[in-house]
């Protein structure tokens, strides 16, 4: 008997799903709240001294409670909406939580304009007050970047039109998604497959049936890029004029500032990549050599090298996480154990799920839920440490104020991928085979391909894609072309064919919250090399210092950040040197285990 259902409790949080009555209460207080929090924000006096920040830590405390139940809403749609693509109701909560969303960030406008009103001696004054002492970082973060907004009443205008506009595309596209599907036959049976599901596909050792999936999975995407360029230009389009009436000229200013990181920190990074991607080109050529092939195709990168596939049950997997956490931090492993129990995470493989994976939190009810599809395969283990890293960073977070719980995308995706790596590299040293430790560690390899070549082709076309939107629409034949110039690039040319439709089967150029949704995730991955290895390097007290180092995601820049705790600096190239090279002994030793293999 199974120990741990495949299936997440969302009940739990608000009883009847999409049409709960718990949620619509919920709902009614939120909005009571935000009432409540918008005249007392309009009532505030002009805070001419210092002392004058009673008033200022009154509305501080509402806004605390409604940043969580705003956030409670949206994890609760996303968790629906994910379960379930046909759902309907869902639908139209993601809809009601784009609406609320506006309303807040219109209270939060007002707010800022506030802070603008103070003298700067003042304004100096006021954060030193033990009342706004503890989020001060954030507070004088909000002023600085109301400064380069528009008024007040502009701001609020575009959040409103926001709606129905900017974050209406990023729904359109996903009912669009939705609604696709391929047929592929499976021992002996036509089987209708999502896209998510489809895409899992191309993991399989039949290279005939990768190549058939992934000439269907092509096909659909052109047949509807037509309007998958429409949302995409669109989206990007509202995205522009706002930067052009605030006068921001580089397309990066916003995601740079959400993710506290400098453009030069950003460039470093791209740049130490670039320079040291020979030893994964060699990767590349290896994986094609072993499978017979002159050159890798698209739908081979993550082919498996052997036929064999080994399929591990979710609860052995949920137990070899457990251990291998537990050698690191007992407080993850233990917070990990409860998630599993308590049916936090949703991992069942079924149709009508979307595809991807995610953690989402639900700071009110201090409460986390995963979401993925397990199908045994050594990827599904590592993206179940990967969203357990998440979530235990959240836990972490829990007793910290509202303000400085919202860390940037990241150093987000810091826990995530350090759980992933203790995983990851347990699981080499414990192969009982080279054939073994061969796959695993082409497993971990696979991965930095996709951060240092797949995210880097993102980066590069959406960053190319900006630039010509500037001047107008861009013809999905153009986006197209973009793409492969992107991939060509990033992956120095090493590839046989390549993926013209990936702009439009891409989720992350889609999404309206976070602009540059890619580099984020490249940054994380090599920050967390460099925690990685401090941790193999400490003996006793890392979990200390681990805890405290997330603590700080959120309410200090990346560089301050990796000042304070590693002591390093991110503008320089010899950290992110440092930490490629760590990821290039994986392909190293894997090079020197397939030698024979090739000859």
């Amino acid at each position: 008997m199974a120990q741990y259902d495949l299936t997440w409790d969302l009940e739990s949080i608000f009883k009847g799903g999409s049409t709960s009555q718990e949620l619509k209460t919920y709902i009614a207080k939120f909005e009571a709240n935000l009432n409540e929090l918008t005249e007392l924000v309009d009532r505030l006096a002009p805070l001419d001294s210092p002392e004058k920040v009673q008033e200022l830590s009154l509305a501080l405390e509402l806004l605390d409670s409604t940043t969580k139940q705003l956030r409670e809403i949206g994890a609760f749609a996303s968790c629906l909406t994910a379960q379930d693509i046909t759902d309907h109701e869902a639908k139209i909560l993601s809809g009601k939580r784009s609406e609320l969303g506006a309303a807040f960030a219109s209270v939060m406008a007002k707010l800022d304009e506030k802070f603008l009103q103070v003298d700067d001696a003042v304004w100096k004054g006021m954060l030193e007050q033990p009342s706004l002492e503890p989020v001060a970082f954030v507070l004088n973060e909000k002023r600085t970047q109301a400064k380069e907004k528009l008024p007040i009443e502009q701001e609020i205008l575009i959040n409103d039109l926001s709606v129905n506009g900017y974050a209406a595309w990023n729904q359109m596209y996903a009912s669009l998604v939705g609604k696709m599907s391929i047929e592929h036959t499976e021992d002996g049976q036509v089987k209708k497959l999502s896209m998510g599901q489809a895409a899992n596909r191309l993991s399989t050792p039949d290279r005939a049936a990768r190549k058939e999936v992934s000439g269907k999975i092509s096909a659909a995407w052109q047949e509807d890029a037509d309007l998958f360029a429409e949302t995409l230009n669109n989206l990007a389009g509202f995205r522009l004029q706002t930067y052009k009436h605030r006068g921001w000229g580089n397309v990066l200013k916003e995601p740079l500032e959400l993710n506290r990181m400098s453009e030069k920190t950003l460039d470093t990074m791209w740049g130490a990549i670039s320079d040291q991607k020979a030893p994964f080109v060699k990767y590349l050529k290896r994986k094609a050599e072993l499978l017979g092939l002159e050159k890798l195709e698209w739908h081979d990168l993550n082919a498996p090298l052997t036929k064999s596939t080994q399929k591990v049950s979710y609860d052995d997997a949920a137990a070899f996480v457990l251990e291998q956490f537990g050698k690191f931090s007992p407080q993850m492993a233990e917070f990990s154990r409860k998630a599993f129990e308590k049916r936090w995470i949703e991992a069942e493989d079924r149709a009508g799920k979307r595809p991807g994976g995610f953690c989402t939190s639900f700071p009110d009810s201090e409460q986390t839920r995963i979401f993925m599809t397990f199908s045994g395969s050594a990827t599904n283990i590592s993206t179940l440490a990967h969203e357990l890293g998440h979530a235990y960073h959240q836990h972490i977070m829990n007793d910290t104020e509202a303000l400085n719980q919202r860390y940037a995308m990241n150093v987000a995706e810091t826990a995530s991928t350090f759980a992933e790596m203790v995983v990851s590299d347990a699981a080499v040293k414990n192969a009982s085979s080279d054939e073994e430790k061969i796959a695993l560690l082409e497993d971990k390899i696979k991965r930095s391909i996709a951060f240092f070549m797949n995210i880097h082709s993102r980066f590069l076309f959406e960053k190319r894609f900006y630039e010509e939107r500037k001047n107008g629409a861009v013809s999905a034949e153009r986006l197209n072309e973009l793409a492969v110039e992107a991939q060509k690039e990033a992956y120095c040319e090493e590839l046989a064919s390549y993926s013209p439709t990936f702009w439009a089967s891409t989720l992350h150029f889609h999404i309206t919250g976070v602009p540059f949704y890619n580099f984020p995730y490249t940054f994380g991955y090599l920050f967390s090399q460099g925690i990685y290895a401090k941790a193999l390097e400490t003996e006793g007290g890392f979990e200390e210092s681990y805890n405290a180092l997330l603590r700080d995601t959120g309410r200090m820049t990346v560089e301050g950040l990796a000042q304070k705790h590693l002591g390093v600096d991110l503008e320089e190239a010899a950290f992110w040197e440092d930490a490629i090279a760590v990821c290039v002994k994986d392909v190293e030793e894997f090079l020197e285990l397939t030698e024979v293999a090739v000859k």
